[in-house]
């Protein structure tokens, strides 16, 4: 924080050494963006220096796009499945999207799904499910 106070202060920011690499940087012109889950760690007069812009939260039926379009292609090449080895019917998607209550982003979504992803890798892996049946991995 209190490189960020020093970072933002018009008085100290154009005379701003980096520490990292010892050297001067004019920042009186920079414009810095951050983002934050919570502000409560964040201190008043660091808070003072910021302009807050408040996102709302995705709704279930996005998360279900997201989910569907980008992240099942990914979880799935991560756990080495094919995309025909896990599928799930439309009905599943809100108890997917919301397993366990209220999420604002995608991020427990993605782990969900990679959660299930490895569930159908090992039951594949254990013959519980057969690699090429028609029912393997599907919710």
């Amino acid at each position: 924080m209190a490189s960020l106070l020093e970072i933002l202060d018009p008085q100290q920011n154009a005379s701003f050494v980096d520490r990292y690499i010892d050297y001067p940087v004019d920042l009186s012109q920079t414009f810095f963006i951050t983002t934050a889950n919570n502000l409560g760690g964040i201190s008043a007069a660091l808070l003072d220096r910021l302009e807050i812009i408040r996102f709302g939260s995705y709704s279930d039926e996005e998360k279900i796009v997201i989910a569907k379009d980008y992240l099942l292609k990914k979880v799935i090449k991560n756990a080495g499945l094919r995309e025909d080895q896990l599928r799930f019917a439309d009905d599943v998607w809100p108890l997917v999207v919301r397993p366990l209550g209220f999420d604002a982003g995608v991020r427990q979504l993605e782990r969900t799904l990679s959660e299930l992803a490895r569930k159908v890798a090992l039951q594949i892996v254990q013959g519980v499910t057969r690699r090429g049946s028609n029912n393997q991995g599907k919710f």
